[in-house]
């Protein structure tokens, strides 16, 4: 008895382990929505497997909004999770809050090429899969919220329709677009410049305009008003 514990042990271990070392060497790139739960939750859960209540957490509430919308008490009705799990959650929840509301109150000022890739890059230029970046700014061209979705630049991701509506909805003077490139070139496809084009004619229907649309990469960007593009 006492060795299968030890066998369990050493097997909880190690896959808690391979889980630290993927979130290390690409952060949540490949996670599902549950491992991203099992990560959080053994943070808080010493020499136990947190796979089987992150499961469990995840049916129950749907996805990782739903876990983390759930109040501690939702969240102890899940069959192995209690106080220290449900509370360790939830102050997971707020510090995305307060980290959220920081990062607003920063107010950054994306006012040229250079800036805006600076800031880009960190955010989806060192991906390994593409994604596309929607920011919105105030009349004062201070940087208010932004979108940053998984997916290839296509009608799908990228309909005027999705893009502006946010941007009614945040009440934004003007949008900048942006995806990543992660081949490492940053040259536009004939598609990029169709997309450019599509959404900066809905924008002057809409009266928000598109300042920019930069194409990223780990060292290098293109930006479609630096290059007269736009």
């Amino acid at each position: 008895m006492e060795n299968n514990l030890i066998i369990k042990k050493h097997k909880s271990e190690g896959h808690r382990k391979r889980l630290r070392d993927r979130f290390l060497q690409s952060e949540f790139d490949g996670f599902l929505d549950y491992e991203i739960i099992e990560l959080l939750l053994s943070l808080n859960t010493p020499r136990k497997d947190c796979k089987p209540m992150a499961k469990a957490v995840i049916k129950k509430f749907g996805n990782i909004v739903g876990v983390l919308d759930a109040t501690i008490n939702e969240l102890m009705q899940v069959d192995g999770i209690g106080p220290s799990n449900a509370i360790g959650v939830k102050i997971f929840q707020n510090i995305l809050q307060v980290y959220a509301k920081e990062k607003i109150k920063e107010k950054k000022r994306l006012d040229n090429p250079k800036m805006l890739f600076e800031f880009l890059k960190e955010k989806i230029g060192k991906k390994e899969k593409e994604h596309f970046a929607i920011l919105f700014f105030d009349t004062r061209n201070n940087l208010s919220d932004s979108i940053i979705s998984v997916g290839s630049l296509n009608a799908s991701i990228v309909h005027p329709r999705e893009v502006f509506n946010d941007a009614v909805l945040k009440k934004a003077s003007h949008v900048i677009v942006a995806h990543n490139h992660p081949s490492g070139d940053p040259a536009p496809s004939a598609e990029d410049i169709n997309t450019t084009k599509r959404l900066v004619e809905a924008g002057k229907i809409l009266g928000i305009s598109v300042s920019d649309h930069m194409i990223v990469t780990k060292n290098n960007y293109y930006s479609f008003t630096e290059r007269g593009s736009l």
